[in-house]
């Protein structure tokens, strides 16, 4: 599943990540969180985890995904990894192509989160770098992914994806991983797209109606059936 979340931050939300991150903040290596695979391909900055700043944007992403429905259903989350901040540019300007960790331990919490869905926050304004791309590989072809301030995007953990040299200005982002209640991606995408449908019905039909009703239930007790709480 490859889904955009369209204002996900708040324009004001956007507005205080950046004042936050602005080029004086305590950046540090970003290799320093890297695995053995992307030490050699790894070149950007990130947001030292235990400043003052990553603890104020850690719980305002955070407090954004609670208010998503859309991401709640997509992901139907059982943790999150907390949220990071990284900074592309100058020197530290690309990470190569690589595959993230199967199960991740958070810094913040100290819980251990399979990575069964990757997510991006895009902070920067596309026009305000060149470059910068998320490229992430698939079967039928490369996607490019490169979306407003406060978009982002989702997407399965096992995919091998970069983010392509940037060229000219800085690309900002928050990223992390989500482990989901339902480990399968096929049964978290049925999921999903029944819910989808139901919300339509729901929006034709009402709430009431006998056909939303038991498609209601046969969504929770599939739901039961594959969920792990």
């Amino acid at each position: 599943m490859f889904l955009h979340l369209k204002n996900l931050l708040s324009a004001e939300e956007v507005a205080q990540a950046r004042a936050l991150l602005s080029a004086d903040a305590p950046w540090v290596d970003g290799r320093t969180s890297a695995g053995a695979q992307a030490l050699a391909h790894k070149r950007n900055e990130q947001l030292a985890q235990g400043s003052e700043q990553a603890g104020t944007l850690r719980a305002l992403v955070l407090a954004a995904l609670q208010r998503d429905a859309l991401f709640f259903s997509a992901a139907l989350p059982r943790k999150i990894f907390n949220p990071l901040f990284n900074r592309y540019s100058g020197a530290t300007n690309f990470y190569g192509a690589h595959i993230d960790g199967a199960v991740l331990r958070s810094q913040a919490t100290g819980e251990w989160v399979r990575s069964d869905l990757s997510c991006t926050v895009f902070l920067s304004d596309p026009e305000d770098y060149d470059g910068g791309e998320l490229l992430i590989a698939q079967p039928a072809g490369e996607q490019r992914v490169k979306l407003p301030a406060g978009d982002a995007i989702l997407y399965p953990g096992s995919t091998v994806h970069q983010v392509t040299p940037v060229s000219r200005g800085a690309r900002i982002a928050s990223f992390f991983w989500v482990q989901s209640m339902v480990r399968s991606t096929e049964q978290r995408e049925l999921l999903f797209t029944m819910d989808m449908d139901l919300l339509r019905l729901r929006q034709q039909l009402g709430e009431a109606d006998p056909a939303v009703v038991g498609l209601t239930g046969t969504y929770h007790n599939l739901l039961r059936m594959w969920a792990d709480a």
